[in-house]
């Protein structure tokens, strides 16, 4: 009976993954339909409509691999689990709808027909979301330590003077990653004034306060002065209206201001030279 359906969906699939298509263009998160090329969404729309057909036809082997870079696939596009859920359902619904529509379904084959589709649909589901969320996990951790990488590093500017702009939210993990490269920093370059730069944080919260205010202390106390450049007048407004207490901090606007503080700190300044 197995192969009976997935003939009769080989046969229709066209029909029926524009059917699927249409329904899933109707649903509140289509923004995959929206933002992808015509081109792109035909081709996924089709490699979903065959995977469904492997399910039924191939050994487990093979649609578990096929399934898999599917999942990736789609995970690369955006689509939730929620939307692959969706089109799970809306998939079968379409299905059953044509067969009932040709007259593949009868009174007498109408209730194992729809017993085949609900036992096919039910673990569909589960692998197809269970390699979703597999694939999704693993590229988040992927993201987390690549931004992990790319920020929280101490840069030498000027003798006694180091720079650390910090990018993206900054969690509990991110915080301790930020202390423990702050401390190294500041005693392999030997500096004696750091600039936090929070231009790149796009939220100051009390809990990423606490963080920064947590930061300094601990530069305070190997010897060294800790600044706070960047704040846009949005992240003035919010650490004034949480009450977050910043008065041992020296705080500026902009790194050139910050610098410019910083040089002053360690009894240099800025000179302009006319050339002639």
């Amino acid at each position: 009976m197995n192969k009976q359906i997935a003939s009769y969906i080989h046969d229709n699939l066209d029909e029926i993954l524009e059917k699927w298509r249409t329904k899933m263009e109707d649903e509140e998160d289509d923004r995959f339909f929206q933002i992808m090329s015509d081109k792109v969404i035909d081709n996924t729309v089709r490699e979903f409509g065959e995977l469904m057909i492997l399910s039924l036809t191939e050994e487990k082997e093979t649609y578990m691999e096929k399934l898999n870079d599917f999942s990736l696939q789609i995970v690369r596009y955006g689509w939730s689990i929620s939307f692959v859920l969706k089109a799970l359902t809306n998939f079968s619904e379409v299905i059953y709808e044509k067969m009932d529509e040709v007259g593949f379904l009868n009174d007498q084959s109408i209730k194992s027909h729809r017993e085949i589709l609900t036992k096919w649909i039910t673990p569909l589901n589960h692998s197809i979301v269970d390699a979703y969320s597999k694939v999704w996990e693993k590229t988040v951790h992927l993201q987390r330590i690549a931004l992990q990488e790319l920020s929280a590093s101490l840069i030498p500017v000027f003798d006694k003077i180091s720079v650390m702009p910090l990018v993206g939210t900054i969690d509990t993990e991110r915080a301790k990653l930020i202390m423990e490269n702050l401390l190294h920093g500041v005693v392999k370059h030997r500096a004696e004034v750091v600039l936090l730069d929070i231009t790149g944080v796009p939220v100051v919260d009390t809990m990423v306060a606490h963080h920064i205010i947590q930061a300094a202390d601990a530069v305070r106390l190997v010897g060294a002065k800790c600044m706070l450049v960047g704040i846009r007048p949005e992240i003035a407004q919010t650490i004034v209206t949480l009450g977050i207490n910043l008065n041992d901090f020296t705080t500026t606007s902009t790194m050139q201001r910050g610098m410019e503080q910083a040089l002053a700190l360690t009894n240099r300044t800025i000179v302009e030279v006319n050339s002639k």
